[in-house]
């Protein structure tokens, strides 16, 4: 049979009521999530079917959102925590990064720290400077937590579900302009593995690198290559932490070039983690330099022209390509 089109926010949703309804230990807890449904609706409907007690509405406080679900994996619970944005995600930090990703160090492996925080990421919707952070970097710098942030529903549901059913933190991002997007995603039980990248269209002349929204762009300029006898291999690093060193490797050593993609600000971003690994470890197989492509250094605008300017769009990477094939 085939697969079914769903949107990535559908997605999301079916992968929380599947766990919660396999796994009583699974709960949900953020800012406007029960009868609001989520601030992109992304949890419509679960507060009708699993009650207040499971879909938790918070108060205005991030800090109280990540440290109960900090407390409540320690005690057998997997919590299931949404952040409104992801720029908020600094608030929560102190629970998160010296919390959440330490103590099962800390404990000698003896304490798990079985929670997901899920936040929508990146700019495009006009959202401004406080609504349309991408921080991903800053997190996956932190050992002891995961990180990860899929491009498609089907991924975006594997992932999730993966991630809920971790014994680790997990920093889930998602996103605001895939919500909308579809894609197949079966019926039938699946799990996407964190820590595993993906080949999403095979190439020849250069590897594009990239994860969420960047590389949905990367396999709209390589259509658009294609058509003028360039054959872009695109790469889903999908997750960030852990990194899958040997299929982004593999890829660089088959096209001998690569672009690595991504919207946080070009400085310091996760893609110089991925430019370093390609160059320390298949600089003798590389034709060409490392092209980095990344956000500009300021915080995204509300006017949607210069937002746009912002980040790197279709035609940026394309334009790349062709100046790296000359």
């Amino acid at each position: 049979m085939p697969n079914r089109i769903i949107t990535y926010a559908e997605a999301l949703r079916e992968a929380m009521r599947e766990e919660m309804r396999n796994d009583a230990s699974v709960f949900l807890i953020g800012e406007d999530i029960g009868i609001y449904g989520g601030a992109f609706g992304v949890t419509q409907g679960l507060i009708e079917e699993f009650g207040p007690e499971r879909v938790i509405d918070t108060p205005i406080s991030e800090v109280a959102i990540v440290g109960a679900a900090v407390g409540a994996s320690l005690i057998g619970m997997r919590p299931v925590a949404e952040i409104m944005f992801f720029d908020f995600m600094t608030i929560c930090s102190d629970q998160l990064v010296n919390q959440a990703a330490k103590i099962r160090f800390m404990f000698g492996g003896k304490a798990r720290v079985p929670i997901v925080v899920r936040s929508p990421a990146g700019s495009g919707t006009g959202a401004a400077g406080h609504h349309s952070g991408s921080l991903e970097s800053w997190f996956a710098h932190v050992p002891g937590l995961k990180v990860v942030a899929p491009a498609t529903p089907y991924d975006a549901k594997g992932l999730l579900k993966s991630s809920i059913r971790d014994d680790n933190p997990v920093v889930f991002v998602e996103h605001k302009l895939l919500y909308r997007t579809k894609g197949p995603v079966p019926e039938e039980e699946y799990l996407v593995p964190i820590g595993k990248a993906e080949i999403k269209r095979e190439g020849k002349d250069v590897s594009l690198i990239a994860y969420s929204i960047m590389t949905m762009r990367s396999l709209e300029a390589a259509e658009i290559l294609a058509k003028e006898g360039i054959e872009a291999e695109v790469v889903d690093i999908r997750s960030l932490r852990p990194l899958d060193e040997e299929t982004i490797l593999q890829s660089v050593k088959k096209t001998n070039r690569a672009v690595v993609i991504y919207e946080p600000p070009r400085f310091g971003g996760f893609g110089a983690e991925v430019v370093s690994l390609i160059t320390e470890k298949a600089f003798d197989y590389l034709d060409a330099p490392v092209e980095r492509l990344g956000g500009e250094e300021m915080p995204p605008p509300y006017n949607p022209h210069l937002e746009r300017e912002l980040v790197p769009q279709v035609e940026d990477i394309v334009e790349t390509v062709k100046r790296m094939l000359e």
